[in-house]
């Protein structure tokens, strides 16, 4: 670990009041008060898992309090707003008696009324649920998946939390069964990007570490909000702007934490703050293709080309070229929403960086072109050799502690363990691994499981945390498909709005382990690559939980009792075995065994030594061409944005980070002042599928671009606009606006 700058800097300070006090920012220091209230039945457990845990916010990883990158504490509002989860009892069985009084109730109330507690049952037409044993939920799941064909079951996991033991055991359990219906979060969030990057670099993970980023000379953020998401980066970026760094953003939206953020981990900025973004790139939705294409013709025309690198060890190059010819500036100008002289601008600061680290989130991922919008960051990146040497590389950074491993486990439709593609040959060889046969076809991604259940394809439907109701589009939709699946069985800590929905025959509830209290611990997988253990924190515990890799290698023995003695395993230490064995780059887990055991698989840099793992051992280049933006001259784009949430998973009716409430509708003070509407006036946004009431809020966003929250905004996405690979959800629209008479 490189030493840091420990000299003040008044020139990055973002404003000279102390703390920030009267201005719009997040106080990370009532998040602590706030989360000493909400635990303060278990502070003694509270603490335990803050100091001994690895944290299940975003995936930035930790031991405790202890920061992998820097020395200093590890610590954010979204893992405090994360612990009462863990810490809250479980609620009487017989609130849920009667379930109508409770679908009036937000997720947030249903979430605060407590753990799970046994496993329970509801058949169709009961006014509510009953508890029953665990051997009687397991053996009605078990007989309910032996009664159909395998295409006609389906699993879903969340990244709640998940350690990679219950993502590894999950997975291996529905493929026992016959089926490859297993899918993870990742899908609606970074599919795309392990497209893309499979194909350019031949890895399926950020190439660089967090340290990169101190050492960098260039840190671009592309479609990602890490001061809201993963807010403890804002102490690299603090440190980086130090060594000299230059951060800038391209974004729909001028990001108000990316403009100022108080760290509250360092003095010097907890008082001062730290102006963290040198210069904003501001782009039309989906304009990003546009924006790097005008900013790498720039990048060529310089002559800034490293022609050694790309020579030695890159093929495409010619071919991107030439369709960048055929793109004019003009062209580029009018899809970007950017002007010909910022993308210059942006590709002069490119060429003329020796070291540069690309980042970027939902932003880029969630559209149609979604794997283009990558390629179209590799091609940058490519250009200069910014892959698999200090200071530099590209990271899709993961917003949930469970996604990075969730997919290198194999909970993936479309990869096996060690993220090997769905195919003959990797199929045998897993099934030769495990003992048994499994599917060499591509089961169902998880809005095509939505799809079959709307079509009445899905007899059984797992659903492993999660919540459908309010991840995808058109939720009255999704709706519909949950009503006509005829077993879901719901595996989860707390309650959710997905399980009231009525199903054709029978809804299960069962009550789910926290990482925290299983016994041998668990691990999870970083941003970073860096494999972490989290040991069992001694505390109290919901007497009838269990992990899910325990209950979905128990329901797939009763399957297939055949199959028993290779399924069943003793604890999470057999598991580590099992996956060491099976997944070559996590071979060392199986040695974890007390807090602070890690290990970062593939060193620090991917491709190091600019060796790329392709079938040809070379970088590809991808031509890209923007996609075309038709719209009339009364539509809007209008994007998905998070708030102060994690996941669906709302914390405050208001967004510390921009003041703005869960029903703003984020426009342009050009826009506003053209139409003639004023803050705060309550407008509809009409779609192609839906409407949306929100208010005006007045936001730095690229004129002709509206920004909605997630989920609430979900009603007037499409469900069938998909990125051709991944089938990532689209969550952008066109709209119209209409104003709501008084």
């Amino acid at each position: 670990m490189a030493p840091l700058p420990k000299h003040w800097t008044p020139q990055h300070w973002a404003s000279l009041r102390p703390f920030g006090i009267g201005l719009q920012r997040p106080n990370n220091y009532l998040e602590v008060w706030k989360a000493l209230a909400e635990n303060r039945d278990q502070l003694g457990y509270a603490w335990r898992i803050l100091n001994e845990g690895v944290c299940d916010g975003c995936a930035l990883g930790t031991t405790g309090l202890k920061d992998w990158t820097v020395d200093s504490v590890h610590l954010c509002n979204i893992r405090l707003r994360l612990l009462r989860l863990n810490t809250m009892p479980a609620f009487d069985p017989a609130l849920l008696a009667d379930i109508a009084p409770l679908r009036f109730m937000s997720s947030a109330e249903l979430r605060d009324l407590g753990r799970l507690p046994v496993p329970m049952i509801r058949q169709r037409g009961a006014p509510g649920f009953t508890p029953l044993s665990w051997d009687a939920a397991l053996d009605l799941t078990a007989s309910a998946i032996r009664a159909t064909t395998p295409d006609r079951v389906a699993c879903y996991m969340t990244s709640r939390g998940m350690p990679n033991e219950s993502y590894y055991g999950v997975q291996k359990a529905i493929r026992a069964i016959g089926s490859n219906n297993i899918d993870n979060a990742a899908r609606i969030c970074h599919a795309p990007s392990t497209n893309a990057l499979k194909g350019a670099l031949g890895i399926t993970a950020t190439s660089c570490s967090y340290q990169d980023w101190i050492e960098s000379e260039l840190i671009v953020f592309i479609g990602a909000n890490p001061a809201n998401n993963q807010p403890v980066t804002t102490k690299y970026l603090y440190y980086a702007k130090k060594n000299g760094a230059k951060i800038v953003m391209v974004n729909a939206y001028r990001e108000p934490g990316m403009d100022k953020y108080w760290v509250p981990s360092n003095i010097e900025s907890a008082v001062f703050g730290t102006q963290i973004t040198d210069r904003f790139y501001m782009v039309n939705i989906g304009g990003d293709i546009a924006f790097l294409n005008g900013a790498l013709k720039q990048v060529i025309a310089d002559g800034r080309i490293d022609h050694a690198f790309v020579e030695a060890h890159t093929t495409g190059f010619a071919e991107l070229c030439a369709a960048l010819a055929t793109q004019s500036w003009e062209e580029l100008e009018a899809l970007s929403g950017a002007s010909r002289d910022d993308m210059q601008a942006f590709g002069r600061l490119v060429g003329g960086a020796q070291r540069a680290v690309f980042v970027w989130s939902m932003g880029v991922t969630q559209h149609v072109c979604g794997e283009d919008g990558v390629r179209a960051i590799i091609n940058l990146a490519l250009t200069r050799g910014f892959i698999g040497r200090a200071g530099c590389g590209v990271m899709p950074i993961r917003g949930h502690s469970g996604v990075q491993g969730g997919a290198e486990m194999g909970a993936y439709t479309t990869a096996l363990p060690g993220v090997r593609p769905v195919d003959p040959a990797n199929a045998a060889a897993i099934g030769a691994l495990w003992g048994f046969d499994i599917p060499a076809t591509h089961g169902l991604t998880a809005p095509e499981m939505i799809d079959a259940a709307a079509d009445g394809r899905l007899d059984v439907l797992l659903a492993v945390g999660g919540n459908f109701l309010e991840a995808l589009p058109e939720p009255e939709y999704v709706r519909a498909a949950l009503e006509r699946t005829p077993l879901r069985v719901h595996h989860d800590i707390v309650l959710s709005s997905q399980m009231l929905v009525d199903a054709a025959e029978t809804v299960l509830l069962l009550p789910a382990t926290t990482r925290y209290e299983v016994p041998g611990g668990v691990t999870e997988t970083s941003t970073e690559r860096r494999i972490i253990f989290s040991p069992e924190v001694a505390g109290p515990r919901i007497a009838a939980a269990r992990p899910e890799w325990e209950v979905f290698l128990e329901i797939a023995s009763r399957v297939r009792p055949e199959l028993r003695q290779l399924l069943v395993v003793a604890g999470t230490p057999a598991l580590r075995a099992e996956i060491a064995r099976v997944i070559p780059q996590y071979d060392g887990i199986q040695h974890f065994a007390q807090a602070g055991d890690q290990f970062q698989y593939g060193g620090a840099h991917l491709c190091a030594g600019w060796q790329f793992p392709t079938p040809d051992g070379r970088a590809h280049f991808s031509p890209v061409t923007p996609p075309a933006t038709r719209r009339a001259a009364d539509q809007f784009a209008v994007t998905t944005r998070r708030g102060k949430q994690f996941n669906t998973m709302i914390h405050e009716p208001h967004d510390m980070t921009t003041g703005a409430a869960r029903d703003a509708i984020f426009m342009s003070t050009e826009d506003a002042t053209r139409l003639g509407l004023t803050a705060g006036e309550q407008i509809t946004l009409v779609g192609e599928v839906g409407r949306y009431d929100g208010r005006v809020f007045l936001a730095k966003v690229t004129p002709g671009n509206l920004q909605v929250h997630w989920p609430e905004g979900n009603g007037i996405i499409r469900r069938d606009r998909r990125s051709p690979e991944a089938g990532i959800p689209d969550y952008n629209a066109l709209v119209r606006i209409e104003r709501v008479a008084t």
